[in-house]
């Protein structure tokens, strides 16, 4: 009896809330995780967490990015991964338990956010994570040429990802730090007409051979806003294994590559330093 009184007694997370750069910062406890977290800025979700269990993956487009960090390697094996946009470091937290031993740099731009997030859900002691706070595309520039297995772009600034991380000079210096046979993937996120997605995928035709974009079908079909996710690499792309788990997950979704992909593409300019521009504003009902 007492042991159930005590745990009637404990009390659930409370929500945490701060003012970080990016604007507010809300840690939100999820009612079917006990340790479970949803990390919002000004109300748009950014990262989900559950510090019991960081295998575990809830966002959809991140689950599709876990399944990247699943190929890219054979299972278990130590990857060099560099993360642009750290968020909840929910894919750096993935990669560590996934793969024990892995070497992870994280470049987040906003310093009250790591603060928080390292205070609030901190990271395991045993994990090889290097934290950097400092602008995304600098923060590219000091890694070493060849150093990276998997570079991650998951940049997001008031929900929108700034023009500078979208041009083929700052895709170009993704590659630099790749390894022969690396792989680029990135969360990008519009809705119709999809021009923003199609020239994502020009400019990185301009850098990259190899090409696959996964999303909700609605998505591709320009129905309604929403995240994609674009893999590249100058190798071959593990596309039977991505698309059988990207259409096996709790939100199915599709994989275009090939003729498909170009035909999406529909001749988009590709996008330089000069013409970049943010990605599009999410519509309010994006996050309801």
């Amino acid at each position: 009896m007492a042991k159930n009184n005590k745990r009637r007694e404990r009390a659930a997370p409370e929500p945490v809330a701060a003012p970080v750069d990016g604007g507010l910062a809300e840690l939100i406890p999820d009612r079917d995780r006990p340790r479970g977290w949803t990390l919002r800025i000004d109300g748009a979700p950014q990262s989900h967490v559950d510090l019991d269990d960081p295998s575990y993956l809830d966002f959809a487009y991140q689950r599709r990015l876990g399944h990247v960090i699943d190929l890219v390697a054979p299972p278990g094996q130590p990857v060099h991964v560099l993360h642009l946009g750290g968020g909840a470091f929910t894919l750096a937290r993935y990669a560590a338990a996934t793969r024990p031993r892995s070497t992870q740099q994280v470049v987040e731009v906003d310093a009250a956010l790591v603060q928080l997030v390292r205070r609030e859900l901190p990271l395991d002691a045993q994990a090889r994570v290097r934290v950097r706070s400092g602008d995304a595309r600098a923060g590219l520039g000091k890694v070493a040429d060849g150093w990276a297995d998997l570079v991650i772009a998951d940049v997001f600034s008031g929900a929108r990802t700034p023009g500078h991380l979208t041009s083929a000079e700052f895709l170009a210096d993704v590659r630099r730090v790749l390894k022969p046979g690396g792989s680029y993937a990135a969360n990008l996120a519009d809705g119709p007409p999809l021009a923003y997605l199609r020239g994502q995928i020009a400019t990185a035709a301009a850098v990259w051979p190899e090409l696959a974009l996964a999303a909700d079908p609605a998505v591709l079909r320009g129905r309604r806003f929403g995240n994609a996710v674009l893999l590249a690499s100058d190798g071959a792309l593990p596309l039977a294994e991505w698309t059988r788990r990207v259409a096996t997950d709790p939100h199915p979704g599709r994989v275009a590559h090939g003729r498909e992909l170009a035909d999406f593409t529909g001749g988009a300019a590709v996008v330089t330093d000069a013409s970049a521009r943010p990605s599009p504003q999410p519509p309010p009902d994006a996050f309801t």
